[in-house]
């Protein structure tokens, strides 16, 4: 079983930034995916960010502003340049024979 902890969520005002970070409870082969996702309220949950090895893909709407990046049993995501439809719940995801989710953590973008 794989146990997700995801810290640095919090509040921002707009232009800001923050990053966010998720710890694995064990090491993550490297050909495995991490990624993050997002959810508003009122809203579907939805891909952010993935790495997957080297390979990265990013949300149109987060490109050129969020950078995600991992070690071996990290991921992390940089953001910047925060607007206030970034403000979702922000949670980690590691896919390897099963998907495994985080607890999630609350990123709010507010004037």
């Amino acid at each position: 079983q794989v146990q997700l902890v995801e810290s640095g969520g919090g509040l921002v005002q707009p232009g800001g930034s923050l990053n966010l970070s998720c710890v694995a409870s064990v090491n993550i082969f490297s050909p495995y995916t991490m990624a993050w996702y997002r959810q508003a309220p009122g809203k579907q949950r939805e891909l952010v960010a993935s790495i997957t090895g080297g390979r990265t893909l990013y949300a149109d709407s987060v490109s050129g502003r969020f950078t995600i990046s991992r070690d071996a049993n990290t991921v992390y995501l940089q953001m910047k340049n925060l607007k206030l439809e970034d403000t979702a719940v922000y949670y980690c995801n590691v896919q390897t024979r099963v998907v495994w989710w985080g607890q999630g953590t609350q990123v709010t973008v507010s004037s």
